[in-house]
């Protein structure tokens, strides 16, 4: 089983032809809402690839909360350790241009209420061959709080250090797997400007350091992690990309979910990158996540 321990939003989508300057207005060409919040987003991926899941977060009572949980709820994800609060539903501003870029703003609104105790919830029922999820719009003590009480039980934790936050470095190194693109991992090896070959030596260096699984991806150019002391690379597809948003929360998704399934590090690791590539050919974070089906038919 895998617990997401995170973030839970509803996503307000423009798409223009080019994303503008600071400063600069530009016409909109059109507008949706999709369910969002990388906590979610990374349920339903993992949901959506076989695994059974479970959602820790919050909700509020406006208009939004049950939006942000339709597609959830249709998947078969357990929401029981969802509360509802007073606050707003958290929101995603979300502006794509026409290459597919985006830039985001996040309100953390519910999202800031989940809490230490929440943590503690979320783990107490988990088992050691279960796998905890964790990202960053969340409050980093309760981030924290749970990456700490899964080491107590012998749970799995994976932390993507998205989006990046002042904690990202200390929280990243806490868990038994990280996830980070490239900006975030020269963040987390406390380096920038660095090469492939630089990256590397610097992945080999912390995991030598902290024993963990050090993934780093790297848009189109795919994946590489360093696991249990050997450097491992996997492709995903060659795509027109339509909207990249979705695709690292279903590359999280997808790899906890064929690690959780007992596949093999370097399957699993090709898997979540096929994914991740089929996720850019729709908009929206949650409606571009894969089936597992449509994934395995493109393996």
């Amino acid at each position: 089983m895998i617990t997401v321990f995170g973030s839970i939003n509803m996503d307000l989508i423009a798409t223009t032809a080019r994303l503008p300057k600071p400063g600069e207005t530009v016409a909109g060409t059109s507008f949706s809402t999709a369910a969002g919040g990388k906590g979610a987003n990374q349920a339903l991926a993992a949901r959506r690839a076989g695994a059974t899941v479970q959602m820790a977060g919050a909700v509020g009572k406006d208009s939004f909360a049950d939006g942000a949980l339709e597609l959830l709820k249709g998947a078969g994800a357990d929401l029981s350790l969802t509360k509802t609060v007073s606050e707003p539903t958290g929101t995603a501003h979300i502006l794509v241009g026409g290459d597919g870029e985006n830039v985001i703003v996040v309100v953390a609104s519910a999202n800031a209420t989940v809490d230490e105790a929440d943590a503690v919830k979320a783990v107490d029922g988990m088992k050691p061959s279960d796998t905890l999820m964790l990202q960053l719009e969340i409050p980093a003590a309760s981030v924290e709080k749970a990456l700490t009480a899964a080491k107590q039980k012998g749970v799995r934790s994976v932390i993507n250090i998205a989006p990046l936050t002042p904690e990202a470095a200390r929280l990243g190194r806490l868990a038994d797997i990280v996830i980070a693109n490239e900006t975030e991992f020269e963040l987390l090896a406390g380096k920038s400007g660095i090469g492939s070959t630089e990256r590397e030596e610097a992945m080999k260096v912390l995991h030598a350091e902290t024993g963990q699984t050090v993934i780093v991806t790297l848009g189109a150019e795919g994946v590489v992690a360093v696991h249990e002391g050997e450097i491992q690379r996997a492709k995903g597809l060659k795509i027109e990309p339509v909207d990249t948003v979705g695709a690292g929360d279903t590359f999280c998704g997808y790899l906890a979910a064929s690690l959780d399934a007992g596949i093999a590090f370097p399957d699993a690791l090709r898997r979540a990158a096929v994914a991740g590539s089929l996720a850019c050919l729709k908009s929206g974070a949650q409606p571009s996540i894969p089936l597992a089906a449509d994934v395995a038919s493109r393996l």
